[in-house]
């Protein structure tokens, strides 16, 4: 069929897979080119077929869904990725989401939302089960908040960001001090500007900054 979607499922349990491949295949415009339970196969199955979309669970023998994702940018892969699990986990989804991963589906919601996630990442978009959005929030509000604090840093001074890209390296005011030649106490006094400009409050509050923002930094 023209502009049919072709799919790739990858999950271990073969009668999930079956129950799976009737859903989709009750849509006319997506086709099962293929399915299998490991990454390794998997991968080797999207180099040979080039499916536009892959549905893959998380937990898997021999190579897991994270796994896979990665060699999928590694090897510049053109298919899209959606992730078909049971976690309901902030810590996975957000590893997922790290991995530029297009689809995010709950199992438990497979039957009303996997036939529009395909289509969705077909498409070039996202799809995200709805009762996930509010990780998705808080990703938002945390990527927004790292970008206005990286963006502080123009307010310091070149001699300021070399202080914070020190203490970044776990450096002590002495040791800092013996590297740019200059007093302790005066490295104290860089510290407490540095908190004031970037409003840094706490204990071990401007380690952690600097710790954070270590790349930034070094560019």
């Amino acid at each position: 069929m023209l502009n049919e979607i072709k799919i790739l499922i990858v999950d271990d349990h073969p009668i999930f897979r079956r129950g799976l491949r009737q859903v989709i295949e009750a849509d006319a415009k997506l086709k099962v080119v293929a399915e299998t339970e490991n990454g390794v196969r998997a991968l080797e199955l999207i180099e040979n077929l080039k499916p536009a979309v892959v549905v893959a669970d998380i937990d898997m023998p021999q190579m897991g869904g994270l796994e896979l994702a990665r060699k999928i940018q590694d090897k510049n892969l053109e298919t899209a990725l959606v992730f078909l699990t049971m976690h309901n986990d902030e810590t996975m989804f957000n590893a997922a989401m790290d991995l530029h991963v297009q689809g995010y589906v709950l199992k438990d919601n497979a039957v009303s939302d996997i036939t529009d996630c395909i289509k969705a990442v077909a498409a070039g978009k996202h799809y995200i089960t709805a009762s996930l959005s509010e990780y998705l929030l808080k990703r938002s509000r945390k990527t927004a908040d790292f970008k206005e604090q990286t963006s502080g840093l123009n307010v310091l001074t070149k001699t300021e960001r070399r202080v914070l890209q020190l203490i970044a390296e776990e450096k002590t005011s002495k040791e800092i001090g013996k590297i740019l030649f200059i007093h302790p106490r005066t490295v104290d006094n860089h510290r407490t500007n540095i908190c004031q400009k970037l409003d840094i409050h706490g204990t071990n509050a401007l380690l952690r900054f600097a710790l954070t923002h270590k790349s930034e930094l070094a560019g």
